[in-house]
């Protein structure tokens, strides 16, 4: 594993002896969101220290606690100790989603997401940090893609717009510095239909704006941090549900849908979730890690403490896997020296021309 910013250090830290620079990107995936702390242990154990780190939704969170100093391991105890039907702001039991359908129809979401946003706020309390305006990069607080250490990505449904926050948050007359981190993490983390939005008034005309989750415009959005990769990766964690052909060894999940609710909350987790079969060409493949979620979906709030466990081991293997074999030195050389790669389609119908040409002279002989 080579990388030219390397620094050796004391060997008490990570287990290399060696610092590798480098910024993370955190896909959204609900409650899944743990198996990107069990990949952030094994990036920790090899040394990796984020410079700059970005997320969306669950992404968000994550990124989030690792920007104010939280290591994996600390985030690992957090995370398992986490009664995660909390989120869902469920006081008490309501069998025939009284409350819910209210919060549906007057506010455009079943949940108000109040506790998310507390527990985030509490976290970052206990590190000393509120606001962005703390995350400041001082080697970059003059760039207009960098100044923060954190980026969170939501969406403005009204506008149709991406919002990379705090930057966009000028868009609705708010100090980007003054910018509650907790806050942001609550706005990218507003999955449609199942959290209230959050309504901001825009600068520009007044109009009021929707913000909601957002995995909807850029659930990975790898590409922030692009013109610092000469000298610094950026290294993306992705969880991934892969469907096989063959149903009976990795059978589609089944989810209740026999009521208007139940219809609701499956949306959402099949419109999110349907980013994890998305095509990656091969540029950002190859600096991707992707964690199986065995099928758990986002809003799966019952999770069990086995599947947590599962998804947290699933998420060590995949980056011990990724590292194993990740050459920062050799990504640059292929990668950004200005190479023309054949793409994807290409080689497909190179290959396709080939097997033609094999059945062609099998046929003549």
């Amino acid at each position: 594993m080579a990388d030219s910013t390397q620094t050796t250090v004391n060997t008490t830290e990570p287990a290399t002896g060696i610092i590798y620079h480098a910024n993370a990107v955190l896909e959204g995936g609900g409650v899944r969101g743990i198996g990107h702390v069990g990949a952030l242990t094994v990036a920790e154990h090899y040394g990796y220290k984020w410079d700059h780190v970005a997320g969306t939704s669950a992404g968000a969170m994550v990124a989030a606690m690792l920007a104010v100093g939280y290591s994996a391991k600390e985030m690992y105890k957090i995370m398992s100790e986490v009664d995660f039907s909390r989120f869902a702001d469920e006081g008490k039991l309501d069998l025939l989603h009284v409350t819910d359908v209210f919060n549906f129809l007057a506010h455009g979401g079943l949940h108000p997401g109040t506790y998310l946003e507390e527990f985030v706020a509490a976290l970052l309390r206990a590190k000393g940090i509120e606001t962005f305006g703390q995350l400041v990069d001082q080697e970059h607080k003059d760039n207009p893609r960098l100044r923060y250490r954190l980026t969170v990505i939501a969406s403005d449904i009204t506008t149709g717009q991406m919002l990379r926050l705090p930057y966009d948050a000028e868009l609705f007359g708010i100090n980007p510095d003054k910018l509650g981190i907790a806050r942001a993490v609550r706005m990218s983390a507003s999955l449609p239909f199942f959290y209230v939005p959050i309504n901001l008034s825009r600068a520009q005309d007044g109009a009021t704006s929707r913000i909601v989750d957002g995995g909807l415009l850029s659930n990975f959005p790898l590409f922030l941090f692009e013109e610092t990769e000469s000298v610094c990766p950026t290294i993306g964690f992705r969880l991934v549900d892969s469907v096989s052909n063959n149903t009976t060894s990795n059978p589609l999940v089944s989810r209740s849908t026999d009521n208007a609710v139940e219809i609701i909350r499956a949306l959402v987790s099949t419109m999110l979730s349907a980013h994890d079969r998305l095509y990656m060409d091969d540029h950002t493949r190859v600096r991707t890690i992707a964690i199986p979620t065995n099928g758990i979906s986002t809003t799966q709030f019952n999770l069990s403490p086995a599947q947590a466990k599962q998804l947290f081991e699933n998420g060590q293997k995949a980056a011990e896997a990724f590292f194993s074999t990740w050459d920062f030195e050799a990504y640059k050389a292929a990668y950004l020296s200005g190479t023309r790669h054949r793409s994807r389609r290409e080689r497909l119908h190179r290959e396709m021309k080939l097997i033609q040409q094999n059945a062609q002279q099998t046929s003549t002989n």
